[in-house]
């Protein structure tokens, strides 16, 4: 075992057995235990003692749009990862799409890689894509590393990532299905959205939510559902956002079909009722919808329907954020603002911090096969978010580090501020001061 290098003290930290005073070591990157809070370390070791300041895993976000290359004015791997460690982010995987090219080929994932190497300041993995006609490709990304297969079941947004019909829906999760990896979906049924009214040319956000009903989500998973019961596929729903949908899912895991499914800040913290007329921002597919559906989606994270919490973070640059909400670029950024957000809304209802770290840390860890993170054990890696949980702050769109100043989030005073962010031992976010970059690119391990 190599000797102690480094010690993070604090009274309160995160543990899987509570939040207790501890201290944690660390050496060659790794956790090598979690220790009484007043004992002794060897004079050698760098201590750090964040007093009463939280300790926590590391989180993992597991959806995160970088848009890098193609578009990377919307984002890049160098401003996307500096905002994920201001935030307690320590590990990201990128989505396969609004990149060009998008992650559907191995080529095109080595792309990808390069793009990413030696400008990431937090770890970054890389989820593959399942589009119509690469079914081939899929074991190919699967043996590249990919954490699994991402795909759409209604229009993606980009002309480059087209849509799975029913046929090659089917044709991707039996060809997934047999080396037992994982088809992450976009579950929203096209017929049912194109026979809901349009939103286009309209300022109004009950015109867009109209748009894009309950009920597509519904169709869409129930038709996943189906098909991963009849090939005992491993399926996970991104995104969810009717609550619809959740008794669906519950009784599909109580059947024994293997499906998981995330929901994302937004909509567990803003609502419908409250999104001005033409505040784009607000816009995502599927949409924030009202305050009793957000109430179900926290009952639902309560008893373990939902498994995660991850962002969903696709930002975009200010002038596609026009005030149409038919024409305005959905998406919400949130990398660096999804911890506060969180936890100012589950601290209201009752939650603890310890169910924000299972929600946004251990579920999506597990979901990507990620043992080495997730927790803050002896064997994991060092990765730590430092959280003043008391503390407030208003958010300032031109302050955060995404590279486009623009989110939902703007002017809200959220609960929780982020001092420091470390990554397997090393310091990468020090009250908002950016080290680095020292995170690596990530592969899919066997289980």
């Amino acid at each position: 075992m190599h000797p102690t290098e480094l010690v993070l003290r604090s009274t309160r930290v995160l543990t899987p057995d509570g939040i207790r005073p501890a201290s944690v070591s660390v050496a060659d990157g790794r956790i090598t235990g979690v220790l009484p809070h007043g004992g002794s370390f060897p004079d050698r070791a760098r201590l750090e003692d964040y007093g009463d300041a939280v300790l926590m895993p590391g989180l993992v976000d597991t959806h995160v749009h970088v848009n890098d290359p193609g578009r990377t004015e919307w984002e890049g791997f160098a401003s996307a990862t500096r905002a994920a460690a201001a935030g307690g982010v320590t590990t990201l995987l990128d989505m396969p799409l609004n990149s060009i090219p998008p992650t559907t080929t191995v080529p095109h994932l080595a792309v990808k890689q390069q793009a990413a190497r030696a400008r990431a300041h937090v770890d970054v993995g890389f989820w593959g894509g399942a589009v119509p006609g690469n079914t081939a490709e899929l074991p190919r990304l699967h043996r590249a590393g990919v954490f699994g297969f991402k795909c759409f079941l209604s229009p993606s947004g980009v002309e480059e990532f087209p849509a799975l019909g029913p046929d090659d829906l089917a044709e991707a999760l039996a060809g997934i299905s047999r080396f037992d990896g994982l088809l992450i979906v976009h579950a929203e049924d096209p017929e049912r959205l194109a026979a809901a009214p349009a939103a286009d040319g309209s300022e109004r956000y009950a015109d867009f939510l109209a748009s894009r009903p309950g009920a597509a989500e519904h169709e869409a998973v129930t038709r996943l559902l189906g098909l991963a019961r009849k090939l005992d596929a491993r399926v996970h729903v991104l995104h969810l956002s009717s609550s619809g949908t959740l008794p669906l899912i519950a009784a599909a895991r109580r059947a024994g079909v293997r499906v998981t499914a995330e929901t994302c800040p937004h909509f567990l913290t803003l609502t419908a009722e409250e999104v001005p007329d033409g505040a784009t921002e607000f816009k995502c597919c599927p949409p924030i919808r009202e305050a009793a559906n957000q109430d179900a989606l926290w009952a639902a994270l309560a008893d373990g329907t939902l498994d995660c919490v991850v962002s969903d973070h696709s930002p975009c640059t200010p002038d596609l954020k026009v005030a149409d909400f038919g024409a305005a670029w959905g998406g919400i950024s949130s990398l660096q603002l999804g911890l506060p957000a969180v936890w100012t809304a589950a601290r209201a209802r009752g939650h603890s911090l310890e169910d924000v770290a299972r929600w946004m840390s251990a579920g999506p860890a597990r979901l990507a096969g990620l043992h080495s993170k997730g927790a803050l054990e002896p064997g994991r890696d060092a990765d730590v978010a430092v959280l003043d949980p008391e503390a407030t702050f208003t958010v300032d769109p031109a302050a955060l580090h995404h590279r486009n100043p623009v989110t939902a989030y703007a002017g809200r005073t959220l609960h929780g501020v982020v001092r420091a962010t470390w990554l397997r031992g090393r310091l990468v976010a020090d009250r908002g001061r950016i080290t680095g970059p020292y995170g690596r690119l990530i592969e899919r391990t066997p289980a």
